[in-house]
């Protein structure tokens, strides 16, 4: 991938090497009661939409008390520094995904808003709770802000088999469609779902399509992009493609407890991440990611 031709933005913070932990407002993620860091965005998103506290909200879920106040932000914010590749990397497919987002949004009569993406090394807090660099990268939609900590680029390297350049900008691009999701009111169509009996979790519970409608929204990235720059190469797709299946719900479940649970399903299996990113790249259109009106997904 020739991803130097990108332009860089600006909406990169830099945070690594901070003490961001510890302090008010951080929410349990995942481990014994917990919900999984996409549930507590989910509910958050749910939360500000109806007007109720997330916190009372994540409390009587968890059956723990939570603290309403948004967690502080990491007290130091500022840019990467000249000479860091990896966030040079980071700045160039971001501003990609902001020219595409503009000129998409743009040609549907809407200006899209640019999120922020801050880098964080081990420990974050967020307006949406506290997260380690275990929960992998990660939107939060109280803020409007990508939160990734680059050592997951890492594991996705070595524990998922899924190296590469574009396999890494898939994930930055996966994340930014959830703030696409958010742009377009998403959270509101899945919190009416919900009031109507629709399951969170499940093989076509709601986070399942919401998830997929992010891979979808990553391929019209990917294809804007690539008619914008011509800056694919030889193998980058299937870099993608290889990400998107290593990380299927059903693969992670088979390597981590020896059985698929679809009733556990929060991302999609793989073939499912795999047919809505190709939905995506194919053409380029917003309208063949509508995951929460598909049948079959």
């Amino acid at each position: 991938m020739l991803w130097k031709k990108g332009r860089r933005s600006d909406n990169v913070v830099d945070a690594r090497g901070e003490s961001s932990g510890g302090g008010g407002g951080g929410m349990r993620i995942g481990g014994g009661k917990g919900l999984s860091l996409v549930a507590v965005v989910l509910i958050v998103g749910f939360g500000l939409l109806t007007g109720q506290d997330p916190g009372q909200i994540l409390g009587e879920l968890t059956g723990q008390a939570t603290q309403s106040s948004a967690p502080a932000s990491p007290s130091t914010q500022h840019a990467p520094p000249a000479g860091d590749e990896q966030a040079e990397f980071v700045r160039s497919i971001l501003g990609d995904t902001e020219d595409t987002w503009r000129q998409v949004f743009q040609e549907n009569g809407q200006q899209y808003k640019d999120p922020k993406l801050l880098l964080f090394s081990g420990y974050v807090n967020t307006a949406c709770g506290s997260a380690s660099s275990a929960s992998g990268p990660f939107y939060c939609p109280a803020d409007q802000q990508v939160y990734l900590d680059m050592s997951f680029f890492e594991e996705l390297s070595e524990r998922f088999s899924a190296a590469g350049d574009f396999a890494q900008a898939y994930v930055i691009a996966h994340e930014v469609g959830h703030h696409v999701q958010t742009l377009l009111g998403i959270p509101q169509k899945v919190a009416a779902a919900q009031k109507k009996g629709q399951r969170l979790e499940g093989a076509n519970g709601l986070l399942v399509r919401q998830e997929l409608q992010a891979d979808c929204l990553a391929g019209v990235w990917a294809f804007h992009a690539q008619q914008r720059l011509n800056w694919l190469e030889p193998g980058d797709i299937e870099e993608a493609l290889n990400a998107a299946n290593a990380i299927g719900d059903d693969r992670l479940q088979q390597q981590s407890q020896g059985r698929v649970v679809p009733d556990a399903f929060t991302h999609g299996t793989s073939a499912q991440r795999v047919h809505w990113f190709k939905a995506g790249f194919s053409e380029g259109k917003l309208q063949r990611c509508d995951t929460f009106a598909a049948q079959a997904l």
